[in-house]
């Protein structure tokens, strides 16, 4: 498989992620929906699905990472080559912005009709319960640790389960977002919140606010690298040890 195509496939992954995952965000956050005031587990559930799908459907072209947190940590500890990982990384970020431009098409009326600048903002990207940087630095560094640890466990070869590996990965995805996701709601991913915090701030979104970047270029973009690479390095060390 050619590099170029690992690169889309990176792209389409994430945007099917986005797509899917801020669709339910919108499904259930915006006034008149069909899926509204539903609830924060149909959110974690559905997002759980959205990385199931696409694990499943760009898996065995480019490995799925479809965040850049799984991309650098694999790097660090020799599991991915450090030549693919800008490719990787722009391919997540695009992806992740084209389907949050998605979101809003399939949401426009529902924009319009919704009246909280704050509700809009968390269609797109991850806020804060109670804003307090460390603490919600915190959480998203060890959901992301935990987050990496699982993966590579349930990718390990003498599991003997490639074949799940994209639901299982899809279910790990869902058991965080409602153990670990109630302080900030676990971006864990920097492309699913820089990429949609950049389709906020451009798209023509009716009473949308700022896009309240102060906190998004610190806790959900930098900190899940943090957590990643610590995640995956503990993981290591552990299996060393074993």
């Amino acid at each position: 498989m050619s590099n170029i195509a690992k690169y889309v496939a990176e792209f389409f992954g994430t945007m099917i992620l986005v797509y899917l995952g801020d669709s339910v965000v919108a499904n259930v956050g915006l006034n008149k929906t069909k899926g509204q005031n539903s609830g924060f587990i149909v959110i974690t559930a559905a997002w759980g699905l959205a990385v199931m799908v696409a694990v499943y459907t760009v898996g065995w072209i480019s490995g799925a990472h479809l965040n850049p947190a799984i991309t650098l940590a694999f790097a660090i500890i020799g599991k991915f080559p450090w030549n693919l990982v800008p490719g990787y990384i722009t391919g997540q970020l695009l992806g992740a912005i084209a389907g949050a431009v998605l979101v809003y098409l399939t949401y426009i009326d529902h924009f319009a009709v919704t009246d909280d600048p704050t509700n809009k903002l968390g269609i797109f990207t991850t806020i804060p319960s109670i804003r307090n940087m460390f603490k919600n630095f915190m959480a998203e560094v060890l959901g992301t640790a935990v987050l990496l640890i699982s993966v590579l466990g349930i990718s390990n070869s003498k599991n003997h389960i490639v074949g799940i590996q994209p639901l299982l990965i899809g279910l790990l995805i869902w058991v965080i977002g409602m153990s670990l996701g109630g302080p900030t709601g676990l971006a864990a991913n920097p492309a699913r919140d820089l990429g949609p915090r950049i389709a906020h701030a451009i798209l023509p979104i009716p009473g949308k606010g700022n896009s309240d970047w102060e906190y998004g270029l610190i806790v959900p973009i930098f900190r899940p690298i943090v957590g990643g690479i610590l995640g995956a390095i503990t993981y290591q060390i552990v299996i060393n040890i074993h």
